[in-house]
């Protein structure tokens, strides 16, 4: 194998590549999945506590609450609709200042003071309005916190939608980078003849696929490093999210060159994909809906790569803690070249 003409070849694919269809469109499908995702359901910039106050006897913490910056304060007048909206995650917390309250403070009586935040705010959010609540309230007598706090929480505990749909945009951008992108090309060199000319000018059908795969490495690789990024979920250990990340690369661009070698035409490739997306999106779905029996995803292959990328980048675990995901990813990854190796007969069929 001729290490310079695989490379003559990668270098022309990225050259033409930003004036295919197929290439722009994988390029752009996770960034916009991600702006719309994210602007639907928040946190595509550092999103603002939201706080509810409903105030039944004209408290002063009701206008210092409106008057801090960075804060997003609505007021209420009915203390149930205040619970539900909380439960739905209208608002981050509420709070029900009951009359007297102030009054309350002065006389250092400790009025019990009750937060209904939501299962799904975020832990920050969390910290900022409680603190923020009992340093306002301290304001009121000027001396050591003057309530006892109790927070209730409404709505089960949970990562926001925002944060479970990351692993929706990792996928798109391991499928339409390492999938899509290695097997449409390959097609359309089929389609186009250029594929034989570049055989019988020098190169060989193997210095071809690996090329092809590298093209589909590089970019599922690049893509799905800055999908993570622009949703800030890169966790806190970059070098080991990057290290399973590229192994989710490699096993896609594999899948990618099968595809593209078995597809005779554009519409026999957009059969194979669409009939393997189901398939291919199982394991996603599971993330979504965390109640389902999650050891029903193990059946399905690009579990062993979504996991770790889970894990390691949201969730900031070790790698080590992923180690046998891990392995079984490599063994796809390992077995698959065999079948590539045996399919490569049937390029030019």
């Amino acid at each position: 194998m001729n290490l310079k003409r695989v490379l003559r070849i990668l270098r022309k694919d990225f050259s033409i590549g930003p004036r295919k269809p197929f290439f722009i469109w994988a390029l752009v499908m996770p960034f916009a999945l991600t702006l719309l995702f994210q602007f639907a359901f928040g946190s595509l910039f550092e999103p603002q506590p939201r706080l509810a106050i409903v105030d039944l006897g004209n408290s002063g913490l009701t206008t210092e609450a409106e008057a801090l910056e960075g804060f997003a304060v609505t007021i209420l007048d009915d203390p149930e609709e205040l619970f539900s909206r909380v439960e739905n995650h209208d608002f981050d917390a509420g709070l029900v200042l009951s009359a007297g309250f102030d009054q309350a403070v002065r006389d250092g009586e400790k009025p019990l003071l009750q937060f209904y935040m939501s299962g799904e705010s975020l832990a920050s959010n969390r910290i900022i309005i409680a603190v923020s609540t009992v340093e306002m309230i301290r304001g009121l007598e000027g001396a050591a916190p003057p309530v006892e706090v109790k927070t209730v929480y409404l709505g089960d505990p949970g990562l926001p939608i925002s944060i479970r749909l990351v692993p929706v945009i990792v996928f798109y951008a391991l499928v339409m980078a390492g999938i899509w992108v290695p097997s449409a090309s390959l097609v359309e060199e089929k389609e186009n003849g250029t594929l034989t000319a570049m055989v019988v000018t020098a190169a060989k059908a193997g210095e071809v696929l690996v090329a092809k795969w590298l093209l589909g490495f590089i970019f599922a690789l690049f893509l799905a490093v800055a999908t993570l990024l622009l949703n800030r979920a890169f966790g806190p250990r970059p070098l080991e999210v990057v290290a399973v990340i590229a192994v989710a690369a490699a096993l896609t661009a594999e899948i990618g060159l099968i595809i593209g070698v078995v597809s005779k035409s554009a519409t026999m490739l957009f059969t194979l994909i669409k009939s393997l997306g189901i398939f291919l999106f199982v394991p996603v779905i599971f993330y979504l809906f965390p109640e389902w029996p999650q050891w029903i995803a193990q059946f399905f292959p690009l579990y062993w790569i979504i996991k770790p990328i889970w894990e390691v980048s949201v969730m900031g675990q070790p790698l080590s803690s992923v180690w046998f995901e891990m392995l079984i990813a490599l063994s796809l990854t390992i077995a698959l070249i065999p079948v590539i190796i045996l399919l490569k007969r049937k390029l030019f069929a």
